[in-house]
């Protein structure tokens, strides 16, 4: 019933192609047109499968069932997750968000009574600090470092590596890049960005950033396709235009993992320490915090702030005080 493939119907030119596709349109449930004005793919398909979870612990098969519930059912939803499964809180949080913002849009096309989510108390998590790892200053050196500068793989990881760590772009927004994302805007090299929602930013980049991206391209032998991805995968996967596919945005985290492993780091890191670590370093070196929001991509200030390891000094944690 929650479906994130179904594709929209397109007029025609026609005066009776439009009356099919409104009679299409009609027929189209609620919940998979709330749904597909869902911007990005990856949060639709969050969307559908937290939605199909509070489904499917309720028992509930049918649109009518699930416009129906309650906040009994949205309550019990939500201590199953806590008490049965052990859900961390930010997961659950995260499903009760999806689940009301599709009662929201329910309600307001006239299509359920009320939001049962909003009279759900949410559990509370972290607002001071984030859990994503961050590198500290001599460890991101070497993974900049780490990959080889005499094959095209590595020198596209180094300078995927960069883009994370100097520009602190997240991975979705890397693998989304385009050859001619990288140009120049009053005499400094920048990425022009699709940001989540479909924003775009223009942002001056490390030297060393474009540098890298540069020896990539003229490796790779794309720098002219200006309209292609920049990041592409090295195996071909048999598909047509297989020379202009992008890199997907897990095979970004599997570039740091590979590099973050063969210099011992903890299997926590990913591509999101990328940015906590270009956050973190930014602050530190003297960027004001509203330029490195912008940097982030962040709405809220309060964001940008949870990515900030300025406060975690480990070097003079209470505990190396306590010898006997």
């Amino acid at each position: 019933m929650i479906d994130d493939t179904t594709n929209l119907p397109t007029p025609t030119d026609t005066g009776r192609g439009r009356v099919s596709t409104l009679e299409q349109l009609a027929d189209i449930p609620e919940e998979t047109i709330w749904l597909q004005k869902q911007k990005s793919a990856r949060t639709r398909r969050a969307y559908r499968l937290d939605v199909q979870h509070f489904m499917r612990t309720l028992g509930i098969t049918t649109p009518a069932q699930l416009r129906q519930a309650d906040h009994k059912a949205v309550i019990a939803w939500e201590r199953f997750m806590r008490e049965v499964e052990g859900a961390a809180s930010s997961t659950i949080r995260r499903r009760l968000a999806a689940l009301s913002s599709l009662y929201k849009h329910l309600v307001r096309y006239g299509h359920a009574a009320r939001n049962p989510v909003g009279e759900v108390e949410r559990p509370a998590i972290n607002r001071d600090e984030g859990s994503t790892l961050a590198f500290s200053k001599t460890q991101a050196r070497k993974v900049l470092d780490a990959p080889a500068e005499d094959t095209v793989a590595g020198l596209r990881d180094r300078a995927i590596l960069s883009v994370g760590l100097q520009v602190g772009l997240r991975r979705a927004e890397i693998a989304a890049l385009k050859v001619g994302d990288l140009h120049q805007n009053r005499g400094y090299d920048s990425l022009r960005v699709s940001r989540k929602g479909g924003k775009r930013d223009a942002l001056a980049i490390n030297p060393q950033t474009a540098a890298r991206l540069r020896a990539y391209l003229d490796a790779a032998g794309h720098m002219a396709d200006v309209d292609g991805p920049l990041f592409r995968p090295l195996r071909h996967n048999g598909k047509r235009n297989e020379q202009r596919r992008q890199m997907d945005p897990d095979a970004i985290d599997r570039v740091v993992r590979k590099y973050a492993g063969e210099l011992g780091l903890d299997r926590g890191y990913s591509a999101h320490s990328m940015r906590a670590t270009f956050i973190t370093t930014a602050l530190e070196n003297g960027a004001q915090l509203e330029d490195v929001q912008k940097a982030a991509g962040h709405r809220d200030l309060g964001t940008t702030k949870l990515y900030d390891r300025r406060g975690y000094n480990p070097e003079k944690a209470a505990s190396f005080f306590a010898t006997y």
